[in-house]
Parts: structure tokens; sequence; C-alpha cells
């Protein structure tokens, strides 16, 4: 996901369904900016189902692609059997194609199951996201929490996208409003890691938090880097927050939950500052991926109820926009 390639990733659901309520939230759309929409998207055409195979139907949600050392494309994700059941996801999906629009996908077994004996208490397994660095495999996700206040963020490690082992020093990040949802991006001699979370944790401002590190996995200098206006707990507008860069302009995606399936895109020349007020586009996507590959820009979706993932063509629609880019 960060070898050769330029690589972004997101999520986003189907339009007929909307899944029950689960968090507590208040909502003041009236001062909401304008949108620009600077980017669109076209038809998403299914590539996998986790259904495959099984008696019942098989959600996807948050979900990353990587494409390995030999070319092969991987898709890792949270799943369930349907209906929506979050706190008890405890598998990670996994499957693989030979090329990016493939469909179907190959289904692989479970990339991850949840352990929950000590030291890793892990309570479930959400939103994996996956990079390559000197050699290595690094999956971060969301292993839950004893409380809302003291979510973990987990690494796990692989040379093959198949064996996956545990870092000793795990967590790598503990907070709350249930902090989940980590990206991360590679940023100059360092790395920052994006995970959405509340201000103050409970009832405060829905957020983006940002920490640094220059190991992959010792992390500090903790910031807020977005705050949004509504206040609430669980769920909200900054989950699955997705950060790509390009042109000198840094771009958060986030899932805004309002509908289900939207995606707010918010531009800054900082990778650790955005407004509210600089929204450029909302998408029909939820926990988007975005991929660049082969200078073409593509947008992922999935979510409960959605019956898999999808992929749509992204079109940046600047005047300057340069295909290469």
């Amino acid at each position: 996901m960060k070898t050769t390639l330029t690589l972004f990733l997101w999520l986003s659901g189907s339009l007929a369904f909307a899944p029950p309520v689960m968090w507590a939230q208040t909502t003041d759309l009236s001062d909401s900016p304008p949108i620009t929409q600077l980017i669109t998207c076209g038809q998403f055409i299914k590539i996998f189902d986790q259904s495959i195979n099984e008696s019942h139907k098989w959600y996807i949600n948050d979900h990353c692609f990587i494409q390995d050392t030999q070319g092969k494309w991987h898709l890792f994700g949270i799943t369930h059997e349907e209906p929506a059941d979050p706190l008890h996801e405890i598998h990670f999906a996994h499957a693989t194609a030979d090329s990016l629009l493939q469909h179907p996908w190959a289904k692989e077994p479970f990339a991850l199951t949840v352990d929950r004996k000590a030291p890793w208490d892990e309570f479930h397994l959400w939103a994996p996201d996956v990079i390559f660095h000197h050699g290595q495999y690094y999956m971060y996700y969301c292993a839950g929490g004893a409380t809302h206040t003291t979510y973990k963020i987990h690494v796990a490690l692989s040379t093959d996208l198949t064996h996956w082992t545990r870092h000793q020093d795990n967590p790598m990040v503990i907070d709350g409003y249930d902090a989940r949802d980590p990206f991360i991006l590679p940023l100059q001699d360092k790395w920052l890691l994006y995970y959405t979370a509340t201000r103050p944790d409970s009832l405060g401002h829905h957020v983006v938090i940002a920490v640094e590190s220059h190991d992959l996995l010792h992390w500090t200098n903790q910031r807020v880097v977005f705050t949004h206006p509504d206040i609430g707990t669980w769920g909200g507008p900054t989950e699955s927050p997705f950060v790509v860069y390009r042109h000198h302009k840094y771009y958060l995606f986030v899932c805004t939950n309002t509908p289900y399936d939207n995606t707010a895109v918010y531009e800054s020349d900082s990778p650790i500052h955005w407004e509210y007020q600089n929204k450029v586009a909302e998408l029909p996507a939820h926990c988007a991926e975005v991929i660049h590959v082969n200078k073409a820009w593509y947008i992922s979706r999935a979510g409960w109820g959605r019956g898999g993932v999808y992929l749509a063509k992204l079109q940046w629609n600047d005047e300057d926009s340069n295909p290469q880019n």
C-alpha cells in the first residue's frame, strides 16, 4: 500500500438499506459548508462478497487494499454474519486478486481472529490498515477496550500477508471514545497514524486525531487534526479517516454516517490540520478507501447490509488535474 505505488483506500455501501442507529449523537447541519464537488465518482461495481460458500449472508465493513511485492492484490476487512453486530466482529476477511478490477476476488481464510487472552485482551477486531516497510507488512487495527475511554489500537506483523504475529509492544495507542479506524500516512522521515475519537471522551465533538512515529511502533505527539461540530459518542461524522496527498494539498476523507453511505472530503495545505469549512466533496460511500494506481484513481465502498465490497472510478474535477498525479 505504501511501496512503489501511491495507494489509497476507502469503504462504502449501497443506498437501499438504512442500518440501525447505534450511537448517541446531536447534529446541526444548518451551518454546513457549501460543497464545491472537487471530486466525483462513477458507477460502483461489486468485486467481492464474503458470503461466498456460506449458508448465511456476511458483510464487509471497514477494509483496506494492498498490492504485494509479487503484484497480487489483497483486501482485508471487518466481517460478520448479517445483520450488523459490531461488538461481536472477531475476524478479518481476506481476499486476493491478480488485478484490482478483477471480479470476483478470491476468498481466503480469515487473516486474523480476536485473541481475548492476556496480554492481548482483545474485545473485537475493527478497521485494519496495512502498509509495507523494510520487508514487513504492518496491520494496524482497533482491538476494543474494557471501557469506551480505553480503546486500543494494535499492530500485527507479517512477511507474506497470510501469517500474522501480534507485536509485543501492543497496544500502539490507547484513547477514547472508542478510538478506532487507524490509517497510516508516510511523511518525510516519519509516519502519521490517524484515528477517530471524541474530545472530550464522553459526549464530546467527533474528531480525527494524529500521532507520529519514526519506527512504526512508538507513537507520540498526539494532536487533534480535525474537529466536527457534531457532538456524540460512538459512530458519528469522522469515521474511517483517510488522507490523500495530491498537488501539494492534503485531502481528509471521513465517513459521516449522515446518511450511512456518505463520505466527506476536506482540503488543507497541512497534514495535521483541516477546517470544517473547507469541505470540497461528498461521495456516496461508507468508510471509503481510495486507490491510485496506473495513473487512475478508484474509490471503494462496503458496509452493513451492502452485500460486499465495490469499486468505482474517482474523478478529480480541478482544471489542472494531471492523470499522472
